[in-house]
């Protein structure tokens, strides 16, 4: 299993066995080669930078998926008010959501194996349930 983390500069980074850091981009467009050019861009992605606005930026991420916006939501793990509020142009994706939505616009079908892969696992990294939220017990003496 590989652990990634966003950085705080919308970088995507692999973390190694020891802890350290790795670059993703050369492991990243490692796997854009292997993965088909997308059927509806014929290979051509649209980026955020070509002038185009978050809303449309956002809006045409989901359209390529073919995905309605509450399954898109439901797949990103987001409320759908999220959604139609980027497509709205009344919030722009930020951070993690902006380098998200590339990484769906680059590579979706990786992307939502990731995402429905994490989304499945029920257990921690040791086998066991998640612990719930910790009480307190008070007992009056």
């Amino acid at each position: 299993m590989m652990r990634v983390r966003l950085k705080a500069d919308g970088r995507i980074v692999e973390i190694l066995p020891d802890g350290r850091e790795q670059a993703l981009s050369t492991r990243l467009e490692a796997i854009l080669a292997q993965a088909a050019p997308h059927p509806a861009t014929g290979g051509q992605a649209a980026t955020a930078a070509s002038g185009s606005s978050d809303a449309a930026y956002a809006r045409g991420v989901r359209a390529r998926t073919k995905l309605t916006q509450a399954e898109f939501a439901a797949r990103i793990g987001v409320p759908v008010e999220t959604v139609r509020n980027w497509e709205q142009g009344k919030r722009s994706p930020r951070g993690p959501a902006r380098a998200l939505l590339k990484v769906i616009d680059k590579a979706p079908d990786v992307a939502f194996a990731v995402l429905r892969r994490d989304q499945a696992q029920s257990t921690d990294d040791l086998g066991q349930p998640p612990a719930g939220p910790r009480r307190r017990v008070g007992t009056s003496i």
